[in-house]
C-alpha cells in the first residue's frame, strides 16, 4: 500500500525541504521505498531529492502542467510505500489567474491527490499564534487535509511546552519540535541551494539531518497521517515534443537547470541525449542534430566560459548547419557579453546579440506563457509553450528578431521576448510543457 504527504509551510526559507530529505531518508533506512517530487517550477530540490531516495524525483505544476500530464507523472509513486511531495513558498501561494490545472500552488496537488499535508511551523519570535497560524490554514480551503505540525526552530522546552499547549487546545496534532541545528543546514545562493552535484558532503548532510529527526520527530505518527493512495488513471503519455534525435546538452555547473521530466519524455520519445561540458572546454557532438544549453549560473563561470576557445570553436562551427537554443542562462552564453557581479564584462558565443549584465541585479521571476512568432527547435511558429522564468540578469541588449510573445501568468505581455538569429535561439524562460 501507498501512502502519500504533501510537506509544506506557511512560507518560504521554513524549513520544507530540510523536513522533506530528512524523512526521507529515514524512512529509507527504515527499509522503505520513497518516492518524492517537487511542487511547482524548481529545478535544483529534485536533485537532493534523488540523493535522499535513491529515486528520481520529478516537478508536479498545476499551472504550467493539465490534469493527465500531472497524473502520468504522478504514476511513478505507485511501487513506492511513501510519497512525499514537497511544496513551494507557502501553501496557498499561487498566482492569480488560474493555469492548466490551478495556480501553481502546492494546495493544488493537495487536493488533486488527496495527500494531507505536513506542515512545517517555523514559531521563532511567537508562539501561541503560531496555533492561530497553523489553523488558519487547515480551515482556509476546503478539500485540503491536515495531517499536523512538525515545529522547527524551536527556542526552548518552555517555548516548545507553549505552542504545543496551543496547538493542542486548536486540535492540530505536534509530530515533533526541532531545535536550532547548524549542521543540516543547506547552502544557498541567489536562485536557492546550491545544487546538490555541487556538494561533496550532500550524502553526510542529509544523513545527519535524518538521524536529527528521527531523534526529535515521532515518524510512526507522521506514517500514520499519510494517507492510503493509488495513482490516478492517466489518459494519455506524457507527450512532450524533443528538439532533435540526437540532442547535445550542455551539462556542468554552469549548465544544469533542465527539468528532469524533460529529459525524460525526450527519451521517451526516441531522443538520445549527449551532454558535454563548456566548463572543460567541450563542445557539441558533430553528429548530433540540435545542441542545447539549458540555465544554470553562467555568471559565476563566465571568465571560464569566455577563455574556452575549443568550446567557443566548436559550438559556433555546429552553429553554422545545425540548430542551437538556449534557456535562461544557456540563452545568455548564446549572446555577444555578460556583465558579472563585479562589472567585468566577458564575452561569450556571439551567435546571438543578446547583452545580459549582474551589475545591477534585478530579479525576474514568474511563469511565463509563450506564443512562438518564429519557431525553435521542436516547435513551429505559433506554438504555445509553458514555462518559468527567475533570473537576476538586466537586458543591455536584445537586438534580435524576437521569438515569441511572452506573457505573464496575469497575461500581460513581457519585455523577455527571447531571440532568433540565424540557428540560434534563446529564450530566458525554462520549459515545462506544452499548451496543447
Amino acid at each position: 500500500m501507498t501512502v502519500g504527504l504533501v510537506i509544506s509551510a506557511p512560507a518560504s526559507g521554513v524549513g520544507k525541504t530540510t523536513l522533506t530529505l530528512a524523512l526521507a531518508r529515514a524512512c529509507r533506512d527504515r527499509g522503505l521505498q520513497v518516492q518524492c517530487f517537487k511542487s511547482g517550477p524548481d529545478y535544483i530540490d529534485p536533485a537532493f531529492h534523488a540523493v535522499a531516495t535513491g529515486r528520481a524525483s520529478v516537478n508536479l505544476d498545476s499551472w504550467a502542467m493539465d490534469d493527465a500530464t500531472i497524473a502520468n507523472l504522478v504514476g511513478r509513486g505507485a511501487d513506492a510505500d511513501l510519497v512525499l511531495a514537497e511544496g513551494s513558498m507557502g501553501l496557498f501561494d499561487g498566482v492569480a489567474a488560474r493555469g492548466r490545472a490551478g495556480t501553481g500552488a502546492s494546495a493544488d496537488i493537495a487536493e488533486m491527490m488527496g495527500w494531507p499535508v505536513l506542515l512545517v511551523i517555523d514559531p521563532s519570535g511567537q508562539a501561541q499564534t503560531a496555533a492561530a497560524i497553523a489553523a488558519g490554514l487547515r480551515d482556509f480551503r476546503k478539500g485540503v487535509r491536515l495531517a499536523g505540525v512538525v515545529l522547527n526552530r524551536v527556542a526552548s522546552p518552555r517555548h516548545e511546552d507553549l505552542v504545543r499547549r496551543a496547538m493542542a487546545d486548536a486540535g492540530i496534532a505536534v509530530f515533533g519540535a526541532l531545535p536550532r541545528h547548524a549542521e543540516i543546514a543547506l547552502p544557498k545562493r541567489h536562485l536557492g541551494l546550491v545544487q546538490a552535484e555541487e556538494q561533496t558532503e550532500v550524502g553526510g548532510l542529509i544523513a545527519e539531518a535524518a538521524r536529527f529527526v528521527t531523534e526529535h520527530v515521532d515518524l510512526d505518527a507522521v506514517l500514520r497521517s499519510a494517507c492510503a493512495w493509488s495513482p490516478p488513471h492517466a489518459s494519455r503519455n506524457l507527450t512532450v515534443t524533443p528538439p532533435g534525435q540526437r540532442i547535445a546538452l550542455a551539462r556542468d555547473a554552469a549548465f544544469s537547470f533542465v527539468y528532469p521530466h524533460m529529459l525524460e519524455a525526450w527519451r521517451a520519445a526516441g531522443a538520445e541525449i549527449v551532454p558535454f561540458s563548456p566548463l572543460a572546454d567541450e563542445g557539441p557532438d558533430a553528429s548530433a542534430d540540435i545542441c542545447w544549453l539549458p540555465g544554470g549560473y553562467p555568471e559565476l563561470h563566465a571568465g571560464r566560459l569566455a577563455a574556452n576557445s575549443r568550446f567557443h570553436r566548436s559550438l559556433r562551427a555546429f552553429a553554422e548547419t545545425k540548430a542551437v537554443h538556449g534557456e535562461c542562462g544557456g540563452y545568455m552564453a548564446l549572446g555577444t557579453a555578460l556583465t558579472d557581479a563585479e562589472g567585468m564584462r566577458h564575452e561569450m558565443l556571439g551567435l546571438l546579440g543578446l547583452e545580459t549584465s549582474f551589475a545591477k541585479r534585478r530579479m525576474h521571476l514568474g511563469y511565463r506563457l509563450a506564443e512562438l512568432v518564429e519557431p525553435m527547435p521542436g516547435h513551429a511558429a505559433g506554438a504555445r509553450l509553458r514555462g518559468h522564468e527567475f533570473h537576476y540578469s538586466t537586458i543591455v541588449a536584445q537586438p534580435d528578431t524576437p521569438l515569441a510573445t511572452v506573457r505573464d501568468a496575469t497575461g500581460a505581455i513581457v519585455a523577455e521576448t527571447g531571440s532568433r538569429r540565424g540557428r540560434a535561439t534563446g529564450t530566458f524562460f525554462h520549459l515545462i510543457a506544452e499548451d496543447r
